[in-house]
């Protein structure tokens, strides 16, 4: 009998999954695989890491919003396991399981697994140290992410970013950003730098023509402009038209260095990660994940 561990988050989202475990463990024994339960909290991370690495386990399910996926693949990519990875999203957002056109529902999530096909994607990573899947961003969006109420995020989705950014405009302030890589340099003063592995950051869809196996990282940046305008830049990342817009940049490379006149936190995957200057490089195909 195949083995394989899934790891879940009991507070992501609706915290819908904790009622559907039994359901899951039930379709994978149907077909001869012992499920085995592991609840995220605070410090295992060891104990996980330990028992991905014994060999015992065939694959890996994470349930839970990007945050859990992002621990998910960091212990997978720091160990150099080459298992698959199983998506079951139950998060606010969900953005790499829509990059990877995952559906929400468990049922149809559990049969994808179950159906065996894999595709190799691409990993970011920090300095050397930390993993990211969907995105690697700094600066006023950032902020507010992690200000944003989580019971508005919860009811509204990604339209939460949005009407905070729009009741914080009078307090942004922009911040000088050197952006290098291997063909160009970049400087300007900005509000938003966002690394895209995919289409989709923060729920936004379609923000950049970004795919999450080439290689190559997709940046939007965000430069300072007049307060009038940031509404209008703030629609055109809900309506996915943020590219027709003189205030914004793209550029496309493998790796950059990223430095700033300012100590700006960095979001990894929605969740704080490092202040600036660090290092980025992509991983072409570096992961294994179940899609349909």
């Amino acid at each position: 009998m195949d083995k394989a561990l899934l790891v879940y988050n009991p507070f992501s989202g609706d915290r819908g999954i904790v009622q559907k475990l039994d359901y899951i463990i039930e379709r994978f024994q149907q077909e001869n695989i012992l499920l085995q339960p592991y609840r995220i909290m605070e410090g295992c991370e060891k104990n996980i890491s330990s028992l991905l690495t014994d060999g015992s386990y065939k694959f890996v399910i994470s349930s839970g919003g990007d945050g859990t996926l992002n621990f998910i693949c960091n212990i997978l990519m720091k160990n150099n396991l080459s298992m698959p990875m199983g998506i079951i999203p139950s998060g606010t957002c969900n953005d790499f399981a829509s990059i990877l056109d995952i559906p929400t529902s468990v049922e149809e999530c559990v049969n994808i697994i179950l159906n065996g096909r894999t595709v190799d994607v691409d990993v970011g990573v920090v300095d050397e140290k930390t993993y990211f899947l969907s995105s690697c961003a700094g600066g006023v969006f950032v902020d507010v992410s992690f200000s944003t109420d989580g019971e508005l995020k919860k009811n509204l989705g990604a339209l939460a970013y949005y009407l905070k950014a729009l009741s914080e405009m009078a307090t942004m302030k922009p911040f000088r950003v050197t952006i290098e890589t291997e063909k160009e340099v970049f400087e300007d003063d900005i509000l938003l730098f966002c690394i895209l592995n995919g289409k989709q950051a923060g729920g936004f869809h379609n923000l950049m023509d970004a795919v999450y196996d080439d290689g190559l990282m997709d940046i939007v940046v965000i430069k300072d402009c007049r307060k009038i305008e940031l509404p209008a830049i703030f629609y055109k990342v809900i309506s996915n038209e943020l590219q027709n817009d003189k205030n914004v940049v793209t550029i496309r490379t493998d790796r950059c260095a990223i430095k700033s006149s300012k100590e700006i936190i960095l979001s990894i995957d929605g969740e704080k990660g490092p202040t600036l200057p660090v290092e980025v490089r992509f991983i072409n195909k570096a992961l294994k994940v179940f899609v349909a």
